[in-house]
């Protein structure tokens, strides 16, 4: 059976003193690969508990799926997020210090031949392969809004004063909009999940790059997360990348 190599990182950055990223990643006992990463905001304590309430809520809800087919794979992740938002949303009507709170998600549920993904805000998912690298997400922010309707270019949106405004988060509306998805993959490839600490500061030709190095996927990984603070490393940095392997590994989980 195909097995899958797991490397995370995150890192509170140069700048914040609380990290309000969370991440998770596991190996159920179908083989599939779960992973979720998700960006807090509302401030430095309603940002922590958003993420980490979309982290745990949406993993409790992947691990307790049997074997499906692509389609059911995608239908449990958006079941999951619209969970996790339902949660969050009462959560934050309940406690006034976190109104407005809300986090950004990226998620999947990958096999050895493919995945499904889904996705709210400016987290991403990128497929490294033989054809170099591709990114699976859109941004739900205002400046891919922009972008999209010509008003700047990609160049200017990588340093627009409004970078960081979305429009679209988990838990801060009740009734969201999640995107889905569905990627392939075949031996050697690379997912990689990330909050936008990362791809705010790290070119896809850079991520490329990093991926195609001779190194281990953590080396990897630890690379781009240093790459970013390099750069300024403003915000929190969080990635998880899982390699499509060929031989078995022990079922595990990580927490972060």
């Amino acid at each position: 059976m195909t097995t899958m190599e797991i490397a995370m990182k995150s890192h509170v950055g140069c700048v914040r003193q609380v990290n309000e990223d969370y991440f998770a990643c596991t190996i159920d006992e179908q083989g599939r690969v779960l992973a979720v990463v998700a960006d807090g905001m509302g401030g430095h304590a309603a940002g922590d508990v958003a993420s980490r309430m979309a982290v745990e809520l949406i993993l409790e809800e992947l691990k307790n799926t049997s074997t499906l087919t692509r389609d059911e794979e995608r239908e449990v992740l958006m079941d999951a997020l619209l969970r996790a938002n339902d949660e969050i949303y009462r959560y934050a009507e309940s406690h006034p210090e976190c109104d407005g709170m809300g986090t950004t998600v990226v998620a999947t549920i990958l096999t050895p031949t493919g995945g499904a993904t889904a996705h709210i805000g400016d987290s991403r998912l990128y497929l490294f392969g033989e054809n170099g690298l591709s990114q699976h997400t859109e941004d739900h922010s205002l400046v891919q809004e922009l972008v999209k309707s010509g008003q700047i270019t990609v160049q200017e949106a990588s340093h627009h004063p409004q970078r960081n405004v979305l429009m679209r988060a988990l838990g801060t509306e009740q009734n969201v909009r999640i995107d889905l998805g569905q990627i392939t993959w075949s031996k050697g490839d690379v997912v990689l999940l990330c909050s936008d600490g990362l791809s705010n500061k790290v070119p896809a030709d850079v991520i490329e790059m990093w991926l195609r190095k001779p190194l281990s996927l953590q080396e990897q990984v630890d690379g781009l997360v240093q790459y970013a603070l390099d750069a300024g490393g403003e915000d929190n940095i969080t990635v998880i990348a899982i390699r499509n392997m060929d031989k078995p590994t022990d079922d595990s989980q990580v927490w972060g």
